[in-house]
This record gives C-alpha cells, structure tokens and sequence, in this order.
C-alpha cells in the first residue's frame, strides 16, 4: 500500500490545499508533489495525505473544520477504486448523504469530503451539479483498471478535475512535458520547478488595465485556472489534452428561471430571505468558532444580522484606522451592539502595515492592486480568534451597488455614437477631452474624462461599456507603460493564443446580453472583478492567515434567483441595493440602508504620502528584470510623479508597486525558504 496519511493535533488551525501530476508516476514525481505540499503548509496545517497510483499522485494539506477525528484524506469509496482531495466545504453534505444511503452508499466518515466519492459513483461526471458549497477537487477513478487499495495498478483509468460555479475555491494547471500539474495555488506549481517562472505578456496587459490578471489566464506563462463552473475530466489511456467543460452558466439558469420570477420588489424580498437564510445557517456549520466581518455597509449588516438570529454567540469584526476618513468602526460598533453580537476591533496603523507589507504582498497568489487589503483584514481577524468568517463579498455585485450599474448604460450611449463616427473625428474628440481633462482642477473628472476618451482614441480595446467603470489605465496608459517589443508581439499573440482573456471577455458579453437590465450588469461583475480581483485575494489572503471565509451572498441559489429577476423587482427610487434592504428589513439596525456607500480600503494615499511613499519611490526605481524587458520604466516613473502632483490617485502607483514585488519575489529571487522543498512538511512547518 503506498497510500500514506499523517494526523498532527493542531485544531487552531485549518486551511486546505491540494496539488498533483496527472500522466506519470515514480520517485521523481513525488518529489515535485511533496514539493508543492510543502508551498501549500499555510493552507492546511493540521495533516496531509497522499494518493499513489499508476499514473497519479495527488497531494493534499488538510483543514479541520468539519470531524477532526475522521476526515483525513485521500477519501475513498467501499472498494478503494475511486479516491478524492478536496479544498473547500460541501454545505449540502447532510442532505446529499441522506441521498446516497438511501441508494445503498455506505460511509466510514461524517466528513464532506466522502460525499464526493459516492456521488460521482452515483452520477459520474455530472456529481457536480449536486454539489451545493466552494470547493476544487481532484478525483481518481480506477474502476476501469482494476485498481484497488491491494494489488496491481496499470497506467488506465481517469482523472476528474472540478471547480465551483462562482469560483470561489481556486485550481489552476499546466502542461508539463506531456503530464498535468495541478495545484490550489500558482506559487505552489512554481514550487514543483516542472514550470517555467516566466511572466506572461498578456497577463501583463490585462494587469494594467484592471488591476489584476484576468481568468483564465495567470501571471505565469503556460499556467491557467481552471474556469469557475467548469470540470475537467482526463483519460489517463490517451495523450493529455486539457480541455475544460462547463457544467453551469449562470446567465444560462438565470433565464431557465425568470419566467416563474416575481414581477414586484416586495414578492422578490421574500424570496431573497428565504434563500439568504438558508445559505447563512449552512456555512454556520462548523466545529469551530465563527465569526462576521462586519463594516458599516448593508452587505455585511445583512450577514450578521440572519447570522445573529440563526445562532447564539456569533462574533463580528472589524478594522479600524486612526486616519477618520476611513475609519468605519463606529457605525460597526453601533451595529454589533444592536445585533447583540461579540464584536471586536482592531486599529492598524500606518507603521504595523510597513512591518507586513512585503510579507502581505508576497502573501498573494497573484499580483492584485486590491489583496493586501484583504491580507491585513483576515490578519486582524484571526488576532481577534476567529477562524472561520462569513463576509458580504457579492452583495454589490449581486444587487448593483456599484457606480458601474448606472453609468454603463450612459457609457454604452457614448460607444455606439464612437461607431458611427471616422476615425478622424474620433480622434479629435479624444484629444480634447484629454485636454479638457489637463485643465480639470478635479481629479476624479479628469480621471473620468481619460475614460471617455478612451472610447474614442481606442473603441475597440474593450469588448463592453462596462469594462470602462472597471479599468485602472487606459488602453493609452496602458500602450505607454508596455515596451515597444510587448507592443510589437501583442496582435501577434492574440490570434495564437488558444487561451486569450479577451476571446474570453468577449463570451461573457454574448452571456450578458441574455439577460435583462441590472442582470447583464451584475453577471459581468460577478465575472470579472468579482472572479479576478476579490475572490482570488480572499481565498489567498485568508489562507495565508489559516482563516476561512465564507460568503453566503454567493450561493448560487440566491445568485440564480436574483439574476433572474425583472428590474422592478430589484430597483426602488431613492434605494441603493433595495432588494437586499427589502429582503432583511426587520432585521436591520436603525439608519443601515442609507448610509453611503464607502468602500473597504486602507488608507493608501495618506501612507503613500508619509513613509511607505519613500518605499514605493525606491522600488518602482528598480524595475526587477522580467518586468523591466515588458515596461517602460520612464512611463512607471512618470505615474510616481503624477500621484506626488496630485494628478492621478493612489492606486495607480500602487498596482505598478505591487506587480513588481511580486514579480521580484516569485519570479526574479530565489526564495530563502526554498531549501525546505526537500524537507517533510512537517519539518518545514515546525521550523
């Protein structure tokens, strides 16, 4: 038996990760298995696990939500022939194995994790669609090879790979000399050295854009996530030739649905309560304390306040900042003690953010302009002793709290005008906008202004009016900071790219365009920035702290039903986000529906231009090399200079900062840690 699973008693910890080689077999791929073990430590310190077969060898580092005692992985069904790791929680175990004892499936466990087994027995491939929660997984199947835990293994059999459908549990992969690699994190397939660490040239674009890099795509050349709502299944008796699947489009179910929608914002609400209530009490299911990051926003309100009625003793969270324009812990306070919650605080300051800031950034799995917010949210949440938290993410998204559900329409007008009109005139109406906007005493409508212009300097860079509330530089910023030869190979690429970000933008517009109103907005926010930017840096944020997030506003019934509603059932005159006040209106403290809308960010631009500016000056100076063949670094200077002028705002500078750390740390550096890759993990953890 070459199986191999270890327990360690650490329950005050738990995060998971998965990883493995799909196509080979033998020492030396365990070698690069153990490797990518021992990068995913953070995610799963409490045991690990090993599945060793023909062909195979998947790696697993273990959380301990859910059973302590009897949920180590690899899990495998009666017989042994089919065996699974999992990232992630199944919200509907209870229910599901209820299903399959009742179809003759036995279980040695309480855990979730089995009932992946036994349900993809019972309904193979399609075992996803039953699957309520976040999760990734990998599955073996040797039923066809005659494989069991004793006897022979012959190289046959399949592999399922899997992923949930708001991809909120990250996988990605990569083809490697004819085998596939796959890991919970992209720094954990650079750990394995069967990838190349080179950046990827669209990806770098991409960045520069949005902020972060754009699914499927990563930062690392070859290397790909696997789609949010996709599986990928893999024939081990055939050359390996990934080709993922879906198995749920949104705007798909969305439109199944809106037929039996209601028409009315007060049915609407009812529906939206039943379902938010459901999700809350499923992801409350755990063996360990739980908690709520709570922020003066109706979003997270909403959260607490179910979560509060649903469960004695819940706990709330909170960031506080000495800098009181940012600063949300009153109201926050004010909330807790009404929704009779355990509330905690804690105040960061400027200097403790210096002390983590380049642990923060090398914390992200990839480069966002956003994450190391989120790094000093879940940093304060475990030192307040939460481990796991329910978080608000989606409740914009979902119920078109943002700008961009107002303006899209306004910027779609000014696009199809652009069509009509030469090129010759576009380009004069470009350049004096930008003009207009030089002579802008107002930052934010010069800002505005660069946008607009875009439109008519570059209308097609963009596949939708709604990626113009979303960009960080413009397709003219953006040409400027790229280097002459990112430039030159950039049409190139794009046409034989099998996987290009934009092909992929382009398919999530034709799906936006079925569906109504706020519904076409909402899908691609939840798409895109939702996907690329916030969901990427919880899941690796809050990993890197051993804390879990849940987020119960993106439970796919609720985003399924909400999708499919008209617009007179989400929208109310004087009401931002009215379906969701609408839905928790007798659960909601005094004043919670009106306040403004403030977004959770730290106070960038007052650090940036204290202390940590000397910092980010510095840096930005020194390009590290697989940035500096791909920028321009008089262009990067230039928008350092332009935030000290106070002509363009703080994340500009901030991206460009934060790409090249990451840049430095995980592609340019030989890490100080790497020696430990030979090592046990659990040396490496201790150590």
């Amino acid at each position: 038996m070459r199986d191999r699973v270890t327990k360690r008693d650490r329950g005050d910890k738990e995060m998971c990760g998965i990883c493995g080689v799909v196509g080979a077999d033998g020492a030396d791929v365990a070698k690069r298995v153990r490797k990518m073990m021992n990068a995913l430590v953070h995610r799963g310190p409490d045991g690990e696990g090993v599945l060793d077969r023909a062909g195979v060898i998947f790696g697993i580092r273990r959380l301990s939500i859910i059973d302590f005692s009897s949920g180590q992985q690899p899990i495998y069904n009666e017989t042994g022939d089919v065996g699974v790791v999992f990232n992630g929680e199944i919200y509907n175990f209870l229910q599901l194995r209820a299903t399959l004892e009742s179809r003759g499936h036995r279980f040695n466990t309480r855990c979730d994790t089995e009932i992946i087994v036994h349900a993809y027995e019972e309904w193979g491939d399609r075992c996803v669609e039953h699957l309520d929660g976040m999760f990734s997984f990998a599955l073996w199947d040797g039923r066809n090879s005659g494989a069991s835990l004793s006897g022979s293994y012959p190289k046959k059999g399949r592999v399922l790979l899997a992923r949930d459908r708001l991809g909120i549990k990250p996988l990605y992969y990569a083809l490697a000399t004819d085998v596939l690699i796959f890991a919970s994190e992209l720094r954990a397939l650079l750990a394995s050295e069967a990838v190349e660490r080179r950046l990827a040239p669209q990806s770098i674009e991409a960045y520069l854009l949005f902020g972060s890099v754009v699914e499927p795509m990563t930062l690392v050349e070859g290397v790909y996530s696997l789609p949010s709502g996709h599986s990928l299944a893999l024939n081990l008796d055939v050359p390996i030739d990934p080709d993922p699947m879906p198995y749920w489009e949104l705007s798909f179910r969305a439109n199944q649905k809106a037929r039996q929608a209601p028409r009315a914002l007060a049915p609407a609400g009812h529906g939206v309560r039943a379902l938010l209530e459901k999700a809350v009490a499923s992801q409350l299911l755990a063996d360990v304390p739980v908690g709520v990051f709570l922020s003066s926003g109706l979003d997270s309100t909403a959260v607490a306040a179910v979560a509060a009625r649903n469960r004695a003793g819940v706990q709330t969270f909170t960031m506080s900042f000495l800098e009181q324009n940012f600063d949300e812990a009153s109201w926050a306070r004010n909330t807790a003690r009404q929704l009779g919650t355990e509330h905690h605080e804690l105040i960061l300051t400027g200097e403790e953010m210096q002390t983590q800031l380049f642990e923060a950034i090398g914390a992200l799995d990839q480069p966002s302009m956003d994450g190391v917010n989120t790094f000093f949210l879940s940093w304060g949440a475990r030192r307040a002793g939460l481990k796991v938290a329910l978080s608000g993410l989606g409740g914009d998204e979902l119920f078109g709290g943002y700008p961009s559900f107002r303006l899209t329409p306004q910027l779609a007008k000014i696009m199809a005008i652009a069509g009509w009109l030469p090129e010759r005139a576009r380009n004069a109406i470009s350049l004096a906008l930008l003009e207009i906007g030089r002579r802008a005493g107002i930052r934010e409508r010069a800002d505005r202004l660069r946008k607009v212009a875009s439109i008519f300097s570059h209308p097609a860079a963009l596949p939708d009016a709604y990626f113009l509330n979303r960009i960080l530089f413009t397709p003219r910023q953006t040409e400027r900071l790229l280097s002459p030869s990112i430039i030159a190979m950039r049409s190139e690429a794009a046409h034989s790219e099998r996987i290009s970000w934009r092909r992929w933008l382009e398919q999530l517009v034709v799906y936006a365009e079925t569906l109504r109103g706020e519904s076409a907005i909402s899908y691609l926010e939840l798409r895109t920035y939702m996907l690329n930017t916030l969901l990427r840096d919880t899941d690796s944020m809050s990993m890197h702290h051993s804390l879990e997030v849940r987020v119960p506003l993106l439970d796919h019934e609720l985003v399924e039903y909400v999708e499919a509603l008209p617009d007179g059932a989400r929208k109310k005159a004087g009401t931002t986000k009215a379906l969701l006040a609408e839905s928790v209106k007798d659960l909601l403290p005094g004043g919670a529906v009106h306040r403004p809308k403030r977004a959770f960010t730290l106070p960038w631009e007052h650090w940036l231009r204290g202390k940590a500016g000397t910092e980010v000056a510095c840096r930005l100076g020194m390009l590290t090399p697989s940035l500096a063949s791909m920028l321009d670094s008089n262009a990067v200077q230039s928008v350092w200079r332009r935030f000290l002028s106070k002509r363009t705002g703080w994340a500009r500078p901030w991206s460009l900062f934060v790409l090249n750390e990451w840049a430095r740390k995980h592609i340019d550096e030989v890490e100080s840690d790497a020696k430990l890759t030979d090592r046990p993990a659990a040396e490496a953890a201790a150590s």
